[in-house]
């Protein structure tokens, strides 16, 4: 009788040394995987095969985190049920560190499972499996389980990995459209300071973040004529960058062969609805200044008024017509027209100069025209600056948006 019990010992033994090496074996198979870089998919069809053929477990649900939210990611056995379902059954076995026995519980969905296997990761539960069908020894019950769970947070830790990795790789690819729409960007600013004989232009570009959406410009046409423009581009970013791109060229073109202002706002718009199908649009001020007949035309299309300095008198010049990139066909285009015999300064800005985090009674619109008109024999350059600093001392939040200033003085 001795012998027969020392016999079962050993076969036991046995077993359960052919067990661990064949749970050896299944680790390895899937760490393997792992480092091979295997899907989602692969890494959850080597769990479902493990369970099945090898541990023998007939029912298997695993729900896990998916966005925030937990989801069914692998299942077999039985009628399916929705992951919302899954969820309120196993409301309150998460407080469990380990498998529970769920099978004598008064529910009817845990009544068709054997065990509740928690997942945890630094004490967060990242997922959990129902195991139902199970066919094992009691001998081995502690030992199965307790390898099921191992396998499952490996295979957890596995996809987290993953996530982290696809979240690094799409932040260092935002980083570099970051950094390639700043290439573009800083090719479309032509100027901070240009000077010729009877016009001197001073400009400053501050972006909100490392891309901003603004733009100006500012082209010698003849020997007459200048025209000049600024501008607001929804969006940041490479499609930001590129569409300013777009404007640019598009501007140059048409400015080259097209005299009329309004021609020039319409081909515009034709373009950026052409290219971004109304998704993105643009405000723009358009202006153009001829030296000889001292007559200054404009469009304001939706954007900042520009502020003209004229004789110790303000301007606000404000008529034109809708942002362009959202109709298929502007509503209307009224261009405006004013005759500067004199000296005359014109202010442009886009609307960061004006708006902050926190609102400011000292500074508005009202208060920006009331400095222009303070300081409007400055220099362009030495204008800008001492704004700036006007503003720094005014406002104590920060600015929401970009800040672009562009100031011309025309003798």
């Amino acid at each position: 009788m001795q012998n027969i019990n020392h016999n079962s010992e050993e076969d036991e033994l046995i077993r359960l040394l052919l067990k661990r090496q064949a749970e050896l074996n299944a680790l390895l198979e899937v760490t393997q995987a792992i480092n091979k870089s295997a899907t989602t998919a692969v890494l959850l069809d080597m769990l479902e095969v493990i369970l099945k053929d090898y541990l023998q477990v007939g029912k298997f649900r695993f729900m896990a985190v998916v966005e925030n939210r937990f989801k069914c990611v692998s299942y077999y056995g039985g009628e399916f049920e929705q992951h919302r379902v899954l969820l309120k059954a196993c409301k309150g076995l998460g407080k469990f560190k380990g498998p529970v026995q769920v099978s004598l519980y008064e529910n009817e969905i845990l009544s068709d499972y054997d065990y509740f296997i928690p997942v945890f990761q630094k004490n967060k539960l990242l997922a959990f499996a129902l195991i139902g069908d199970f066919k094992t020894t009691p001998q081995m019950l502690g030992n199965d389980l307790n390898f099921i769970q191992t396998l499952s947070n490996v295979i957890v830790v596995a996809l987290e990995n993953k996530k982290l990795f696809k979240k690094r790789i799409e932040a260092e690819r935002f980083q570099r459209e970051m950094e390639l729409a700043g290439d573009v960007q800083q090719m479309l600013i032509p100027i901070t300071i240009y000077n010729e004989p009877g016009i001197e232009v001073g400009a400053r570009y501050l972006p909100h973040q490392n891309i901003g959406g603004d733009y100006y410009d500012f082209i010698r046409l003849n020997e007459d004529e200048f025209l000049w423009c600024i501008a607001d581009v929804s969006g940041k970013g490479v499609s930001a960058a590129l569409l300013m791109a777009n404007l640019q060229a598009s501007l140059r073109a048409w400015a080259s062969v097209v005299e009329d202002l309004t021609t020039i706002i319409v081909k515009l718009n034709d373009v950026i609805i052409k290219t971004t199908r109304g998704e993105k649009f643009i405000t723009i001020f358009l202006g153009k200044f001829n030296q000889k007949s001292r007559t200054l035309s404009y469009i304001n299309a939706g954007h900042n008024p520009s502020i003209v300095y004229h004789k110790g008198c303000i301007t606000e010049l404000k008529l034109g017509t809708t942002i362009i990139g959202v109709l298929d066909k502007l509503p209307f285009v009224n261009m405006g027209e004013m005759l500067l015999e004199e000296e005359f300064t014109i202010f442009n800005y886009t609307d960061g100069l004006i708006e902050y985090d926190e609102e400011s009674p000292n500074w508005n619109e009202k208060k920006l025209s009331e400095y222009v008109k303070a300081h409007g024999k400055l220099k362009p350059d030495h204008f800008n600056t001492k704004l700036l600093d006007h503003i720094n001392r005014q406002v104590k939040g920060k600015p929401i948006d970009d800040i672009t200033l562009l100031t011309i003085c025309c003798k």
